[in-house]
């Protein structure tokens, strides 16, 4: 028996007739309405469709399939489960144990890195979200150390000018007095240290920048995102918690970002195109550092708003005053706040 599909266009589900049942669970999670009912089957209407595939993962007949995307994503140095896992499944607790246990390394054995490891890391990033599912970020592999020492001389002949320039009193006063204290900034917070390091590396060949990673992974955006910088930041956080599962340490090197920045030399030697920014950079490769225990954290309180349906002026009826809705909105905890469930909450709860 032939299948028939529905045309597809760009970026947009094929459904197959033949398999689809009409029972319409993929409207329900089409973010863009790009899918309605005819004559009791599931078809593309609509001429927008951000490939999120949500209608494929909710499909209970697998009829829809994205041709533009993978239908599973594969990994060359492990096995992963493709069983969905719904909310509630997970093991939390390992979770955040992997969380705690994560920490920037700055001591690697020279052992170089599998590059296939370092391409499963990339194909992890990019299992995070992104804005509209854009999915607009780079990334760019150094897999061994002779790459890495490459990207640090540059970062290096970058910072080494601009400790010139931030050496020099009078270009420093000049531009604080027209309102741009940076250069100031700089010369009071890093010029030491960077001369230091900078020192060190040219007469000891000790790396401060890098700490002698093997390897690394610049993560970076495409021009015409809506999250850029956002979605490269969540797919680096996926790869620092993936790469201490697989026995590396990591670090990320902010000096290295704000060098790229300043020098589009940099960008073009690692043949990184000019209209990409570059959000991260990542050090890999086995830690040297052997850690025994979590450490704690800042204490952080949220904030806590509550939507008030009527405030009552001193005087008025029933209802919270003025005074007393200033009051919930200190430095409380949300949880100290809230009324115990025999208090009769009205309203929808978060």
């Amino acid at each position: 028996m032939t299948s028939h599909h529905t045309p597809s266009r760009p970026h947009t589900p094929a459904i197959d007739q033949e398999k689809c049942t009409g029972c319409a669970l993929c409207l329900s999670v089409c973010p863009d309405r790009t899918l309605s009912m005819r004559d009791g089957k599931a078809v593309v209407s609509g001429d927008r469709c951000m490939a999120c595939a949500h209608c494929r993962a909710v499909c209970p007949s697998q009829a829809i399939t994205l041709p533009d995307l993978e239908q599973e994503i594969s990994f060359k140095t492990f096995t992963v489960d493709n069983t969905y896992l719904p909310p509630g499944q997970g093991d939390t607790s390992q979770l955040v144990r992997i969380m705690l246990s994560r920490r920037s390394c700055r001591s690697y054995k020279k052992n170089s890195v599998d590059p296939q490891l370092l391409e499963d890391l990339v194909r992890i990033g990019t299992t995070a979200p992104s804005g509209t599912n854009s999915q607009g970020w780079t990334f760019t592999i150094l897999p061994q150390r002779p790459a890495v020492e490459t990207f640090g001389n540059l970062v290096g002949a970058c910072f080494a000018k601009l400790n010139r320039q931030a050496a020099n009193p009078l270009l420093r006063n000049l531009l604080s007095m027209l309102g741009k204290p940076a250069l100031a900034n700089y010369y009071h917070r890093y010029h030491k240290t960077i001369a230091l390091g900078l020192r060190e590396w040219e007469e000891q060949g000790i790396d401060r920048l890098f700490h002698g990673a093997p390897a690394a992974i610049i993560v970076g955006s495409r021009p015409g995102t809506s999250c850029g910088k956002e979605d490269a930041l969540l797919a680096t956080q996926n790869i620092l918690l993936a790469a201490h599962t697989m026995g590396l340490g990591t670090c990320l090197i902010g000096f290295a970002v704000a060098a790229m920045a300043r020098s589009p030399k940099i960008q073009r030697t690692l043949n990184i195109p000019d209209d990409e920014t570059i959000h991260a950079v990542i050090a890999l490769g086995y830690p040297a550092e052997v850690y025994q225990r979590f450490t704690g954290r800042k204490v952080v309180t949220p904030r806590c708003f509550e939507a008030i349906t009527k405030i009552r002026h001193p005087g008025e009826g029933r209802g919270p005053d003025l005074a007393e809705l200033q009051s919930n909105t200190g430095s409380e905890s949300c949880s100290a706040r809230l009324p115990p469930a025999s208090a009769g909450m009205t309203g929808k709860s978060f």
